[in-house]
């Protein structure tokens, strides 16, 4: 019997660390990004979530909050060489699923 490819797409929900960053930037203070990740690393710890080594995490922290920025769910903003980040309006949309494509169309 030949398997269908294609028919078991199952879409994931956010990972933690999206969780923990919407969660944090939410508030109306802008971090720089030590402070953020060392937010953001200690949230995961509690939720026992921080599973790789903390260069590891540190990097995917760092991705997403550039993904969130090009998204524009997140304002960065430059002064005197340093870079802070906050949440914009549209960050809480973020977590929220896409609906579905119809791939029938």
């Amino acid at each position: 019997m030949a398997k269908k490819y294609g028919t078991t797409f199952a879409r994931r929900g956010p990972d933690p660390v999206t969780e923990e960053l919407v969660a944090v930037l939410s508030g109306k203070n802008s971090y720089e990004f030590k402070p953020l990740f060392e937010r953001v690393h200690a949230n995961l710890r509690a939720r026992k979530a921080a599973g790789s080594s903390e260069e590891m995490l540190r990097l995917r922290i760092y991705e997403k909050l550039q993904q969130l920025v090009g998204q524009g769910a997140v304002k960065k903003t430059i002064a005197k060489e340093i870079k802070k980040y906050r949440g914009a309006a549209s960050l809480a949309s973020v977590l929220t699923p896409a609906p579905p494509k119809d791939l029938k169309q």
